[in-house]
């Protein structure tokens, strides 16, 4: 696991609260929520809660991101935009293909296996363990305007100047050698 730190180069911002009854912060993740490609692994995006994001959030999007893949420019897992403001919750499962837990109005950009919904963790084997920053950005603007075949690097450079809270949880995975 790297020291990289996916926030280092980012605009600061408060810090609210993001919960999950699948997975505990600094946990590994349950095997539903890793890759169908790894034994047991179900493609089941996490179950989170958020609260205490900043006066004057409009929007969320949620984001799920792996630092330490083996890429240069690591690994995006799910990328979900223009949640609106009264939404706290998405339920374990929300991005699947069709999105059937996601509020009106919120869609799935496709991550960096190209589908626009939650793909699982599947570091490569023997590679260590790799960390899963899943993160819920509170923004000032009710749609962030970009397209839904976006890429969730887009998204992130174009929310970057609209984030006024970012509430993060780490979970980690590793495949043995």
């Amino acid at each position: 696991m790297s020291a990289n730190n996916p926030f280092a180069r980012l605009p600061e911002a408060a810090s609210f609260t993001v919960t999950s009854t699948t997975v505990a912060d600094g946990a590994a993740w349950p095997s539903a929520q890793r890759s169908a490609g790894v034994p047991g692994g179900k493609d089941v995006s996490p179950q989170l809660s958020w609260s205490g994001a900043p006066e004057g959030t409009r929007s969320y999007a949620v984001t799920v991101y792996d630092p330490d893949a083996p890429t240069g420019s690591g690994f995006w897992h799910w990328a979900v935009a223009d949640i609106p403001a009264a939404v706290t919750e998405l339920p374990e499962g929300a991005g699947d293909d069709t999105g059937p837990g996601l509020p009106e109005g919120a869609f799935q950009l496709p991550n960096d296996a190209r589908a626009a919904r939650y793909i699982g963790a599947a570091p490569p084997a023997g590679h260590g363990p790799h960390r899963y920053f899943v993160v819920v950005h509170a923004l000032d603007v009710e749609s962030i305007g970009i397209p839904a075949d976006a890429t969730p690097a887009v998204l992130g450079f174009t929310m970057a100047g609209h984030i006024l809270g970012r509430a993060v949880l780490t979970a980690t995975a590793e495949t043995p050698a």
